[in-house]
C-alpha cells in the first residue's frame, strides 16, 4: 500500500462552535460522540491513523468567532493538541485580520508557538483571500510572514453550507493576486473551488508555479469529472479527505476509492504522499 499524507481533516476544539454551526457539523454523524472524544484524546486519532493507514494528516484550524465559534484560544489548543507527536500531526493555525489589527506579530506568536502552516477560509473568516487589496491591507502581513518563513498557506476555495457562510468569497481567482504579490509563497487550494470554480482553480494551479490543487472536499468518484487533466499536474496535486465531513466515512475509504481511479501509479504516488511531503517538511 502506498503511504499516504492526508493533509486536510477536522479534529478541532468542538465545544468552541456556536449552536447553529454544531448542528451543522454534527448533522447526520451517529459517531458524534467518538469524534468529540477525538479532540479529547490525539493519541485515539493516531490509532485511527494507524487502522488507516495515513502517516501524517494536517490538522486544519482557522479564527472564526463569529460563523464557527473559533477564537485565537484555537491556536493555542491545536498545538497542544499535535504536541502529543508533532512528526504526525501537522497543526495548522490562523489569524483573522477582522479581529486582529496587528497580524504579523500575532503571525509570529503562533509560528513560534509550533503551528506549521497557516489557513485561510473566506467564506467562514468573511474577507476574499485579496482583502489587502481594499479593505484589509493588514492581511498582507500574514501572507509576508508566511512567505518569509517558508510556511504553507491553504486557502479555502469552494462554498460552504455553514450558517452565516459568505461562498461567493471562495473563488479561487482571488489567489491569483495572492500568488502574484507573494510569488515565493506555497499556497494550497483546498477543495479545488468545488462544485463551482473547479476551471478557476484549475487555471491558478497551472498558471503560478507554487500554487497547489488540494483534494480535499472532493468525492474521489467525481475527481476526474472534477479535474479531468489531473495527471497533468500531479507534481503540483496534494491528497486530502476534509474528514470527517458529510460523506467521508473514513479516510481509508477515500484513499481506496482514489487507488480505484484511472490513474498512472507514479501519479498517485505523487498525489498521496510526495508533493505534501514536500510542502510540509
Amino acid at each position: 500500500m502506498l503511504p499516504v499524507i492526508d493533509a486536510h481533516i477536522h479534529v478541532q476544539p468542538f465545544h468552541m462552535l456556536r449552536p447553529e454551526a454544531r448542528r451543522t457539523f454534527f448533522l447526520n454523524k451517529p459517531n458524534a460522540a467518538e469524534l468529540e472524544a477525538l479532540a479529547g484524546h490525539p493519541d485515539r486519532l493516531l490509532a485511527l491513523m494507524d487502522r488507516d493507514g495515513i502517516e501524517r494528516v494536517g490538522l486544519i484550524n482557522y479564527v472564526s468567532p463569529d460563523v464557527l465559534g473559533f477564537t485565537d484560544e484555537a491556536n493555542d489548543w491545536m498545538v497542544r493538541y499535535a504536541s502529543a507527536d508533532p512528526r504526525r500531526l501537522i497543526a495548522f493555525g490562523s489569524v483573522n485580520p477582522r479581529f486582529t489589527r496587528e497580524v504579523g506579530p500575532a503571525v509570529d506568536r503562533i509560528l513560534n508557538l509550533g503551528v506549521r502552516a497557516l489557513k485561510i477560509h473566506p467564506p467562514h473568516q468573511v474577507f476574499a483571500a485579496n482583502a489587502y487589496l481594499d479593505a484589509l491591507p493588514q492581511l498582507a502581513q500574514l501572507y509576508e510572514r508566511a512567505q518569509a518563513a517558508r510556511v504553507p498557506v491553504t486557502v479555502h476555495t469552494g462554498t460552504s453550507v455553514f450558517p452565516g457562510a459568505r461562498s461567493r468569497l471562495g473563488n479561487p481567482m482571488d489567489v491569483d493576486d495572492v500568488a502574484v504579490d507573494f510569488p515565493e509563497l506555497t499556497i494550497l487550494l483546498a477543495h479545488g473551488g468545488r462544485p463551482i470554480w473547479m476551471d478557476e482553480a484549475f487555471f491558478v494551479v497551472r498558471r503560478h508555479p507554487n500554487v497547489h490543487l488540494e483534494l480535499s472536499g472532493i468525492p474521489p468518484a467525481k475527481l476526474l469529472e472534477y479535474f479531468p487533466r489531473l495527471e497533468e499536474i500531479a507534481d503540483k496535486a496534494v491528497w486530502g479527505t476534509d474528514w470527517p465531513s458529510p460523506g467521508v466515512t473514513s479516510m481509508r475509504k477515500n484513499v481506496e476509492q482514489f487507488l480505484a481511479l484511472p490513474l498512472g501509479d507514479e501519479a498517485k504516488r505523487k498525489i498521496l504522499y510526495d508533493n505534501a511531503a514536500r510542502i510540509f517538511r
